[in-house]
């Protein structure tokens, strides 16, 4: 690499507590989340002002065709930088600037980070890989980094194999993103609701009786339309479903995990927007036997990721759950857990979410409030009806990720066996 590369600079990340950051009208400040194989993701990225981006940061700024290198934390993953994008990196990555050629041989920068990005650049990197508690690549290890440069019309044409394989795999992604928005419509559907339509009108009427302390118009009127909603089915509240008091989780420390031995350490993070429990997971040094997880409990997050859901499973192994994680135990008699879980998909939840939490340094809500919710209760028959139709669409979802991921994986080996 130290061949090929004409410029490179490290980012640096300015403190949070000091006035250098802002809002989507500055400029977009990657980290190593953003930096992936299919480019630069900015879906969760934060910005920092113009004037930090001019000065105290003007060394890495990204300019078209520089490659950006993840050095620490998720090592080697490799972007391209697009034209028209501004942007700045963090100190856990490097910008490059590539030779136009060498040796006669033009260098298409595409190339050169999907080779960094194939399982075999992949270990090429981790070999150099320096640092015992915190492992990184220095700027020795990275010049010393090993690529193969075929001639530019082989380069070229990996380039398109791949670029057809991230094409196909965004498709995929696509079609499962839209079977996962059916789910919330589907569930109104089935339960009678239609969304109210938005109120173009600037005043409207509350009852002193429906206010219970809260004053802002934005929840009042939001709380208005979901008491206002026209269902066949009776509207209950969760804490009438309940068979015991809803438990906040454990404060334990979190360790990593033996998938094989431990029990299972379930935080916020764990879970994702559609229930579903992630693989990197940890365990809790100490274990309390009131927080074990029984079949059927539904989690809630409180705080930070506000409302996101999940449903317990034995299938999943022994865990506990964290302290922003509320547990409820519903009668079984009266609602399928999974219900719940699929109503949070729905826009009548998110509203409610919208409408309930407290915006403060990180929002939250509380077990009470999480107990006013109330749910359209149909039969059970009906629930299990619903149930068994969002999980199907569910399995359908995973199927069309995997052949996704599936899709590019097998590019990436053939581009390897070309090369090799």
């Amino acid at each position: 690499m130290g061949a090929l590369i004409n410029d490179i600079s490290s980012g640096a990340t300015p403190k949070v507590d000091e006035n250098y950051y802002t809002d989507a009208s500055g400029i977009p400040f990657l980290r190593v989340q953003n930096v992936t194989d299919e480019g630069i993701d900015l879906s969760d990225v934060k910005f920092i002002k113009r004037d930090v981006h001019n000065s105290m940061l003007k060394r890495s700024q990204l300019k078209k065709d520089d490659l950006v290198f993840t050095i620490t934390g998720r090592i080697g993953s490799v972007a391209v930088v697009p034209s028209n994008f501004e942007g700045n990196i963090n100190q856990h990555s490097v910008r490059f600037q590539l030779e136009t050629q060498i040796t006669n041989i033009a260098i298409n920068p595409r190339y050169v980070a999907i080779f960094l990005n194939l399982a075999l650049g992949q270990s090429l990197s981790m070999r150099e890989v320096t640092g015992g508690t915190r492992p990184a690549l220095d700027y020795k290890a990275l010049y010393s980094l090993k690529t193969i440069l075929p001639p530019t019309n082989i380069q070229n044409h990996i380039v398109s194999i791949m670029l057809s394989a991230y094409a196909q795999k965004k498709q995929k992604q696509q079609e499962a993103n839209a079977l996962l928005d059916s789910i919330g419509n589907y569930v109104l559907k089935e339960l009678g609701i239609e969304m109210p339509e938005a109120e173009k009108k600037k005043r409207f009427v509350v009852y002193a009786g429906d206010i219970e302390g809260r004053f802002d118009p934005v929840y009042m009127q939001n709380m208005s339309k979901i008491r206002n909603l026209k269902t066949p089915y009776p509207l209950t509240p969760l804490g009438k479903l309940l068979t015991e008091k809803p438990q906040y989780g454990a404060n334990e420390r979190a360790v990593d995990g033996n998938p094989e031995a431990d029990i299972r350490y379930i935080r916020i993070t764990d879970i994702d927007d559609y229930g579903n429990l992630l693989d990197d997971w940890k365990t809790a040094e100490a274990i309390h036997s009131k927080y074990l997880l029984e079949e059927n409990d539904v989690l809630f997050a409180r705080s930070g990721s506000v409302g996101r859901a999940f449903v317990y499973k034995n299938g999943f192994g022994k865990a506990i759950f964290a302290g922003y994680l509320l547990r409820f135990k519903f009668d079984p008699e009266k609602i399928n857990p999974s219900f719940v879980l699929y109503y949070t998909f729905t826009k009548i939840y998110k509203l409610w979410l919208q409408s309930i939490q407290r915006t403060a340094a990180q929002p939250n809500i509380n077990s009470k409030e999480f107990q006013s919710l109330e749910i359209p209760l149909p039969p059970l028959a009906v629930q299990n009806r619903i149930v068994v139709e969002v999980d199907k669409r569910l399995v359908d979802v995973a199927k069309l990720r995997q052949e996704a991921d599936a899709i590019v994986e097998q590019a990436k080996e053939r581009v390897e066996r070309m090369l090799l």
